[in-house]
């Protein structure tokens, strides 16, 4: 394996690449001419971060063009040396990590990388100053240290049973990054890495680009120009690839059906651990009302919304682990009943009012529910929602807004949002569900609050047990049967439409990322243009 070949993108468990077009396969074929050789891609995705700095969480999962973590994830999800040489040497108690560095690794401005650099970005991130958001993950790291250049120890506070996924995020350099404000200095849309392309462009809200590092220590890529353009809604994305603006893009099913008969692009579907589902806020009077959870939870009917919303590409959701995932709780699906649904509400004293909507202590069983604008697959499950709850005698008014508008009623409205992180439970349940962090921004957006959910979480990521984490992982499933929170709708299959202008795509099992570094392009590095000299 190839230096250049073991570099990943964000968390995945397994390669996923499925060609839907009639040529379907991971490479496609060689065909074409040297003059139809491209050197440069333009994709649309639907949303940019909102810093290109690790120490504020970008490339967390390993996601970037521009930085390299210690370890980078493969397309199967195995865990391969990225700036370390080797995989970690672990202490026997699991309480110490050991890194050594790959000898000659240079940042983009020249500089060398050495120990100091992977001290200084995560004892950065600790730091309770440094605004990101994800700095609960480290929560298990005691110490980093580096033994002079070129070897870096961790010791953790705890033994974290999945503690080498998290050192796939991206080093920054200490002689940049270090002298400025670590939240708004110019290192925050300007950054300097190590990663096989540079920052050439980012013009927010519009595109980033990247160009190609020639001294990239995994060999310089072949595609040379690498442009994302940040497209928010699914048909003008759509538009845009058929035009020939694009040269590929993520695209909600209906729309990518539209290119099967595109000889000249392929599809591909990655099959992921994204989620979409319903914030149930506890500080709204209907919502927190555990009943209308557990109403909403068997009203909804999931089956439904995977064959004509997804068209097939995808599965029910029950919570935030897909149900073919080993850490799923079997018996824990919750089929569409009607019945019972209407059944708890009437027990709990939720009693149909005159024109349909129930009514409890003068309070009707009525509630708001936000979709992002331009997000097709996010409107079709609000409306699908909405229209299930109706038939219990719920009413939910769905309303559609940017990110800026419903942010700030997050706390009592309820919002169909996404998520998911593949690899390891405490990625994606710890964030989504512990009690504390409610309010934080987007973790915990429905502020949930259970104390047995709260002791399952610490006691999951707290040792390195399999068996007593899926006994607590068992543990939160089973209890948001009890006292859903949110109402999970569907897991969905990312699908890609391309031009079949490159050699070496594929995808990977993927996460919530919306294209950004997931999808064919997570290793655009390692595309070759077709026609071009091997």
């Amino acid at each position: 394996m190839t230096a250049r070949s073991i570099r990943g993108m964000a968390a995945a468990t397994l390669a996923g690449t499925l060609a839907i077009t009639a040529a379907a396969c991971s490479n496609p074929g060689s065909t074409g001419s040297a003059s139809a050789a491209k050197d440069s891609a333009v994709v649309g995705i639907a949303y940019e971060p909102e810093s290109l700095s690790p120490l504020l969480g970008y490339g967390k999962d390993g996601n970037s063009k521009i930085f390299d973590g210690l370890l980078a994830f493969d397309r199967d999800l195995k865990l391969t040396p990225a700036l370390a040489v080797a995989l970690p040497t672990v202490s026997a108690d699991g309480l110490t990590y050991t890194y050594k560095l790959r000898p000659g690794v240079k940042f983009s401005d020249g500089e060398p990388l050495t120990a100091e650099d992977v001290v200084f970005t995560y004892r950065t991130i600790l730091d309770e100053k440094t605004n990101n958001a994800s700095k609960t993950e480290l929560d298990a790291l005691k110490d980093v240290k580096a033994v002079g250049d070129d070897t870096v120890v961790f010791t953790l506070a705890y033994p974290y049973a999945p503690f080498a996924e998290r050192t796939v995020l991206g080093i920054a350099p200490e002689h940049v990054a270090g002298k400025q404000d670590v939240n708004s200095g110019p290192f925050t849309t300007k950054p300097i890495g190590t990663g096989p392309y540079v920052l050439a462009d980012w013009s927010k809200g519009e595109k980033i680009t990247f160009k190609a590092n020639p001294d990239y220590w995994g060999g310089a890529p072949k595609v040379k120009k690498f442009t994302m353009a940040i497209i928010k809604d699914d048909d003008v994305r759509a538009t845009r690839l058929r035009s020939g603006d694009l040269d590929g893009a993520i695209l909600p099913p209906n729309l990518a059906k539209g290119f099967k008969g595109d000889g000249a692009k392929k599809t591909y579907a990655a099959t992921t651990y994204d989620y979409r589902l319903v914030t149930l806020p506890t500080h709204h009077q209907v919502t927190g009302d555990v009943a209308v959870r557990r109403a909403l939870d068997v009203a909804v009917d999931r089956r439904a919304m995977v064959d004509k919303i997804l068209e097939g590409a995808g599965k029910p959701a029950y919570g935030p682990v897909p149900t073919d995932s080993e850490w799923f709780t079997k018996g824990t699906e919750r089929p569409h009943d009607l019945d019972r649904a209407r059944k708890i509400l009437d027990e709990a004293g939720w009693k149909p009012g005159p024109d349909g909507v129930r009514v409890k202590d003068g309070v009707r069983a009525s509630f708001p529910l936000w979709y992002l604008s331009g997000d097709k697959l996010r409107q079709d499950h609000a409306l699908a929602y909405a229209s299930d709850a109706k038939k219990a005698g719920i009413e939910i008014k769905t309303q559609a807004g940017t990110w800026e508008v419903i942010e700030p009623r997050m706390k009592t409205d309820a919002v169909l949002a996404g998520g998911g992180s593949p690899g390891d439970p405490d990625f994606d349940q710890y964030l989504l569900l512990k009690s504390t962090l409610g309010g934080d921004g987007f973790n915990n957006m429905g502020r949930y609050d259970n104390p047995a959910v709260d002791k399952a979480l610490d006691a999951g990521r707290r040792t390195d047990d399999k068996a007593a984490r899926k006994a607590a992982y068992d543990t939160v499933q089973r209890e948001l049967v009890k006292n859903p929170g949110y109402t999970f709708l569907t897991h969905i299959d990312h699908l890609y439409v391309v031009d079949d202008s490159w050699d070496g795509l594929s995808t990977q099992v993927e996460p919530h990322d919306h294209g950004l570094a997931s999808g064919p392009w997570w290793n655009v590095e390692d595309w070759t243009p077709k026609g071009a000299d091997k």
